[in-house]
C-alpha cells in the first residue's frame, strides 16, 4: 500500500521542515513540498510533527526472572510500544548458564515470531563464555545479533567475573561488536543485603539503601577500565546516577569509546516512591534502585551534553497482585523490574522539549537516532529519508493525557498498574506506521503482528 502523508512538520536529528512525505511499500520514498502523486492513504499531519519510531533499545518481554515471568510477552508489549511511539524494539535473549549463547537466540526467536506487532532484535544476554565457546560470538554476529549483554550484578544467577568479563570483551572488539554493561558491584551488594536481612530491614525501601549509588560508580568503572584494555565499544545500560555519570565522563574525557543509556524512571521518579504506605514501594523495585532526587537534575545536563546517549526503558513489566507479592516478607524476593514501553515518548517531550532541558532535534535523538546508529540499524532505521523503512509517528506536540492504568489512552501493557501514575504529560502519539502499515490511526489499533526481526550491522562508534 502507499501512503502520502501531507503537511506535516519533518524532525530528525538533524532537521527541522515542513514536507510531504510518499511511502512506497516499506519504504520512504518521496520527500518535497506540495507532492502530486496517487496514493492508496493519505494522512493529513497539519500542525502535528512527523518524526522517525522511537527505537528502544532496552525491554524484556517474556523473561523469566525472580521464580516469574515477566507480565508483557512480544505480542502485548510490541503492541503497547507501538502505542506510544516505539516502531523497533532491541530485547535481551538469554544464554543459561553451561547451554549455547546460540540456543538461547533460538528460544527468543521462538518467543517472538508471528507475535510481535513492530520489528524488534536482539541483544545476547552472556552468562558464561568459556574459552572454546568464543566462536559463538561471531556466529551471533552473522545472525544479525552484534551487541551482547553482561552483568556484575545478581550473583549466583547472570553475575560473571571479571576473568569471563575480560574474554567476551576482547573477543567481542576485535568482532566489531559491541558490550552492553549492566555495572553494579553485585557482590559488595550482596553483603549489604545480608546485612539487612540479618538486622530485620525487610520492607520495600531496603532494595534502595541496600544499593549505594558508589556501588553503581564502581562497576562503570570497571567495565570502562576493562573495556579500555580489550578495545570494545561499551554500552552502560540504564544510568541512575551522578557518581556512575561522572564515571562516563572520565572514560570518554581520556578517550574510552563509552556512551550510556538512561531511563525515564531515573529522570521522572526517586528515592521516595519506596516510602509509600505498606508494600506499595515494591511497584518500584528495580535494578538499579530510583535514587535521590538531586540526581536528576545531574542526569539531564548528560543528556543535554552528550555523556548520555540514549533513553530506553529497561520495560520489565511485573504485576502488584500477583507478582510483586512474592515479595511480601523480603524486598530480596521481589522480582525486579516495572512497565513503560509504552509511555516513554510522551515522558521524555513533556519532560525535555515542553521544560526547555533539549531540543526537538536532540528529543528525536535520544529516542530513535542515536541507539539506531550505535546498535548497527541506522539509516535503515532512525531517521525519515529516502531508502529508509517507512517507521514514521505522527506526534500531536499539544495534546494533554493522564498517564494511568485506568486511561485506555496511555495504558495498553499487561500489567496491573502504572510507575508513572497521575503524570500530566504534553506531547502524544497519535498515528504509528511500521514499514509502511498503519498500525495505530489516531490511537487505535488497526493491525497486529507483521513485525520483523531485524538483523543488525556491525557497531558505529558514537564518540565526537
Amino acid at each position: 500500500m502507499s501512503v502520502l502523508i501531507q503537511n506535516g512538520r519533518i524532525v530528525t536529528a538533524v532537521d527541522d521542515y515542513v514536507a510531504d512525505v510518499f511511502i512506497e511499500g516499506e519504504k520512504v520514498s518521496l520527500i518535497g513540498k506540495n507532492l502530486k502523486v496517487a496514493a492508496d492513504k493519505v494522512i493529513d499531519a497539519t500542525n502535528r510533527l512527523v518524526l522517525p519510531g522511537g527505537i528502544d533499545p532496552h525491554t524484556h518481554f517474556d523473561m523469566p526472572f525472580g521464580g516469574t515471568v515477566s507480565a508483557d510477552d512480544f505480542a502485548s508489549g510490541t503492541k503497547a510500544a507501538a502505542f506510544g511511539g516505539t516502531t523497533c524494539i532491541i530485547d535481551f535473549a538469554v544464554q543459561t548458564k553451561g547451554q549455547s549463547t546460540l540456543q538461547g537466540l533460538d528460544v527468543w526467536h521462538g518467543k517472538a515470531q508471528g507475535k510481535a506487532t513492530i520489528d524488534y532484535a536482539f541483544h545476547m544476554i552472556v552468562t558464561d563464555m568459556p574459552e572454546e565457546r568464543l566462536p559463538e560470538m561471531r556466529r551471533l554476529a552473522d545472525e544479525g545479533v552484534t551487541s551482547y549483554k553482561l552483568f556484575m550484578a545478581y550473583p549466583g544467577a547472570l553475575y560473571v567475573d571479571d576473568g569471563t568479563l575480560y574474554r567476551a570483551f576482547r573477543q567481542a572488539g576485535e568482532n566489531g561488536t559491541r558490550i552492553c554493561m549492566h555495572a553494579e558491584n553485585g557482590i559488595v551488594i550482596d553483603e549489604i543485603i545480608k546485612a539487612a536481612v540479618k538486622d530485620g530491614k525487610t520492607e520495600p525501601r531496603w532494595h534502595a539503601l541496600t544499593r549505594p549509588t558508589r556501588m553503581e560508580a564502581e562497576g562503570v568503572h570497571r567495565a570502562i577500565s576493562i573495556a579500555e584494555v580489550a578495545q570494545v565499544p561499551l554500552y552502560i545500560v540504564h544510568l541512575s546516577s551522578s557518581d556512575a555519570l561522572d564515571e562516563v565522563k572520565r572514560g570518554r574525557a581520556r578517550g574510552v569509546d563509552v556512551i550510556a543509556e538512561t531511563c525515564p524512571q531515573y529522570l521522572f521518579l526517586d528515592q521516595s516512591y519506596y516510602e509509600r504506605e505498606g508494600f506499595e514501594g515494591a511497584k518500584w523495585v528495580m535494578t538499579p534502585a530510583l535514587r535521590e532526587r538531586w540526581n536528576q537534575d545531574e542526569l539531564w545536563q548528560g543528556l543535554k551534553f552528550r555523556d548520555l546517549e540514549t533513553i530506553a526503558t529497561d520495560h520489565c513489566p511485573f504485576c502488584f497482585k500477583d507478582q510483586k507479592a512474592l515479595g511480601k516478607d523480603s524486598f530480596t524476593k521481589i522480582p525486579n523490574g516495572a512497565p513503560g514501553v509504552e509511555n516513554r515518548m510522551s515522558l521524555v517531550y513533556n519532560g525535555g522539549v515542553v521544560s526547555g532541558r533539549i531540543s526537538l532535534n536532540r528529543f528525536v535523538e535520544l529516542t530513535s537516532t542515536a541507539a539506531a546508529k550505535a546498535f548497527g540499524l541506522f539509516p535503515k532505521k532512525g531517521t525519515i529519508a529516502v531508502g529508509s523503512d517507512a517507521d514514521i509517528v505522527i506526534f500531536d506536540p499539544e495534546r494533554k493525557e493522564t498517564i494511568s492504568v485506568n486511561n485506555p489512552h496511555t495504558h495498553h501493557m499487561r500489567v496491573d498498574y502504572s510507575a508513572y501514575e497521575g503524570f500530566v504529560v504534553q506531547g502524544f502519539t497519535e498515528t504509528v506506521l511500521s514499514r509502511g502499515r498503519v498500525v495505530i490511526e489516531k490511537n487505535e489499533l488497526k493491525t497486529e503482528g507483521g513485525g520483523q526481526f531485524v538483523k543488525r550491522a556491525l557497531c558505529n562508534s558514537l564518540l565526537r
